[in-house]
């Protein structure tokens, strides 16, 4: 089965979806520690400004 991740946000208009500034995140660093139930991802912004999130 294929779930399309398009149609899972259509309830959510997107002037609605909480909007974080990574930069909040990882507290003026680059670095943060993300939990999701009992798994801890790291949260990366490299240099280039981009995102990275690894579990």
């Amino acid at each position: 089965m294929v779930v399309s991740v398009a149609k899972e946000f259509d309830h959510f208009p997107v002037e609605k979806l909480p909007v974080y500034e990574a930069q909040d995140l990882t507290k003026g660093g680059d670095l943060a520690k993300i939990k999701l139930q009992d798994q801890l991802y790291t949260l990366r912004i490299t240099r280039s400004g981009k995102l990275i999130l690894t579990k």
